[in-house]
Formats: structure tokens, C-alpha cells, sequence
């Protein structure tokens, strides 16, 4: 099995695979696993995808968590691998320790992973932990080593999100105010803000989705 030809399966399902490691005993993957892929939604067309999917449509909860079950589960069986949610409650598994090790997804100056190509638009709707070893291509630098500005770090209309930590409840609170409401249509201001999430492609209609998730949760 070969990673470009993964690529292509990833691809045809609408998604993307962000990074991949090797895992050690101290990774906590599952017994046998020789590869673990990381996988997101696959900027612009992911959403489309989605929207016309039967979960989108029957109107029950959580259609993009079923998605992602129903999608990664189907191709992780034809793979023989097992798969892997970053959702459905404790004890959650350590995605972000994971995508770590894959040396495309790394820490930004606010804490949240940003990623070679999504930036900090970087989701996850699954992994993919095989028993063969692939061949991984190598990662590159950490965006943010390059990023002489650093938007991310001044960015948050509200000042809930900062290097120096991140005020959930005032973050949703903004939301209902009146200079919220970009966030909840365009999606929040300090993942926009970063330059490679801007050439990244995802669709306002998909970051008002989250915002709205999020601003219900």
C-alpha cells in the first residue's frame, strides 16, 4: 500500500490526510498499528460532500460526527484498519498529542494546532491506525517559524483568546453580541486571521456551521 494511492482514497471520500506517524509504545495506539493517519475534511469540497450526504439531510443530531462514523468507518474496513474518532464522549483519545507526532500539525502562539496547509482552520473528522508501516512523506517546517506577524496572537475581537490562555465562556458570550456576529458568519477571527489559513479554501458557509455548534454547545 502506497501513500499516494491512500491520498487518492482520501480524496474520493472527501477528505484529506493532514499528517502521519510511526506510533510508539508511550502513543497509546491501538495494539498492532504501524501507521496512524490523520484525517480532515478535504477544503473546498468537503462541504458540498456533506450538505448533500443523508446525515445533513434527515435532520438528526450530530450530522457531521455521523458523517465521519459512516465515511472513515467504511473505508477503514475496506483498508482492514481500524478507525478512530476524535468525538463520542470520555475518555477521549490524544489527537492532539497524535497530530504532534506527525510533524505537520504543530503548537501555535495561542495553543491551537495549526497545520502546514489548513493553518488554523486544521479539524479532524477521524484516523485511520493500520497494520502495515507506509512510507510517510517528510514534514516541513512549522508554519509559524515563517510567520514574522503573527496575527493569531492580537486577533480575537474579544480578548478570550490570547497566548496567555483562552476564556471560553466570555468567547461565547461575544457571540451574541452585535460585533460577534461576523465570527458566527465567517467563522472566528483568530483562525481567519492566520495567512495560511486564508489560502487554505474552506467555505464561510462551513466555518458558520462550527460557530454555530460551538456558540450551542
Amino acid at each position: 500500500m502506497m501513500y499516494p494511492t491512500l491520498e487518492q482514497e482520501a480524496a474520493a471520500r472527501s477528505l484529506t490526510i493532514l499528517g502521519g506517524f510511526h506510533p510508539s509504545a508511550e502513543d497509546n495506539a491501538p495494539q498492532g498499528c504501524k501507521t496512524l493517519l490523520m484525517l480532515g475534511p478535504d477544503e473546498p469540497v468537503f462541504w458540498d460532500a456533506f450538505t448533500q450526504s443523508a446525515e445533513w439531510q434527515d435532520g438528526q443530531p450530530d450530522p457531521m460526527d455521523r458523517w465521519s462514523t459512516r465515511v472513515v468507518g467504511d473505508w477503514a474496513d475496506d483498508l482492514g484498519a481500524t478507525p478512530l474518532y476524535p468525538f463520542g464522549g470520555a475518555p477521549f483519545l490524544p489527537f492532539f498529542s497524535w497530530a504532534l507526532r506527525t510533524g505537520r500539525l504543530h503548537a501555535s502562539p495561542i495553543n491551537f494546532l495549526v497545520h502546514d496547509r489548513a493553518g488554523l482552520f486544521v479539524s479532524f473528522r477521524g484516523a485511520l491506525a493500520l497494520a502495515e508501516h507506509i512510507d510517510l512523506p517528510k514534514a516541513g517546517p512549522a508554519p509559524c517559524d515563517s510567520c514574522a506577524e503573527q496575527p493569531c496572537r492580537t486577533a480575537c475581537l474579544s480578548g478570550a483568546l490570547t497566548p496567555e490562555g483562552y476564556d471560553v465562556p466570555t468567547c461565547r458570550s461575544f457571540l451574541d453580541t452585535a460585533e460577534g456576529a461576523m465570527n458566527l458568519t465567517s467563522g472566528c477571527a483568530v483562525r481567519r486571521s492566520c495567512p495560511v489559513s486564508q489560502d487554505f479554501g474552506r467555505l464561510p458557509a462551513q466555518s458558520a456551521y462550527h460557530m454555530q455548534q460551538f456558540k450551542g454547545a
